[in-house]
């Protein structure tokens, strides 16, 4: 069952989807204005966010903007009376999927969500996100927000474990078996040495520290 996320301040079309939704067999959680839907969207993890552009304290535009920039890529369509094409461009600029008009009949809202949930769950296996870092195993790109960072093969393989496993805690052990080898009997600081490389380079920009160190047992990329 697929949990969409509905972010629309009029409560009449907010009861009217939900139950249209929740016949189509989703399920649904609802907020009215625009920081509970994101504060929602960052703790529920919904599968799809429907967001109106006309929000009370934060536009559906700030909070497609704000998610995109923390590399949240849940799949958001804005629904909006707004028809410009200007308009429709800076929703798929802020980082929206999808756009739809009001009013819009039921069906046609239908099939956008089947069109984006399936896309959403066709997304690359090889692309890995946490918050604005980016790492593709299959090119070996890392980005953290618009900047390319090159890394050494094990500034790498070291990240590319940490980033598959976020928010866990690795012990050193963990991290030297795989990174270095279970047989590695080199110098027992390296671990300490490539996460200070690390660092500097994904902080070079000033941005927040990703890399954790959790005393006594090993580090941990979270917020």
């Amino acid at each position: 069952m697929s949990k969409i996320l509905i972010v629309e301040d009029e409560q009449k079309l907010t009861k009217f989807l939900k139950q249209e939704l929740q016949y189509e067999g989703y399920e649904v959680i609802v907020a009215e204005d625009g920081v509970t839907g994101l504060t929602m969207a960052r703790e529920s993890h919904p599968d799809l966010i429907l967001i109106d552009w006309m929000l009370p304290a934060l536009s559906g535009l700030e909070v497609c903007r704000r998610l995109r920039l923390a590399g949240d890529r849940v799949p958001i369509i804005l629904l909006t009376a707004k028809d410009e094409i200007s308009d429709r461009v800076a929703g798929l600029d802020a980082g929206a999927d999808d756009y739809i008009v009001k009013p819009f009949s039921i069906e046609d809202l239908s099939a956008r969500l089947k069109a984006n949930l399936r896309r959403g769950s066709e997304e690359d296996p090889d692309q890995l996100n946490f918050l604005d870092l980016s790492l593709n195993r299959r090119t070996r790109e890392i980005k953290r927000g618009d900047r390319t960072i090159e890394l050494t093969a094990t500034e790498y393989d070291l990240l590319e474990y940490l980033i598959s496993h976020p928010r866990q805690v690795l012990t050193r052990d963990q991290i030297l078996e795989r990174v270095w080898g279970y047989d590695f009997g080199g110098d027992s600081n390296i671990i300490e040495v490539y996460v200070r490389y690390l660092r500097l380079k994904l902080e070079a920009n000033k941005e927040k520290r990703l890399i954790q160190t959790v005393r006594g047992v090993g580090y941990v990329l979270k917020e």
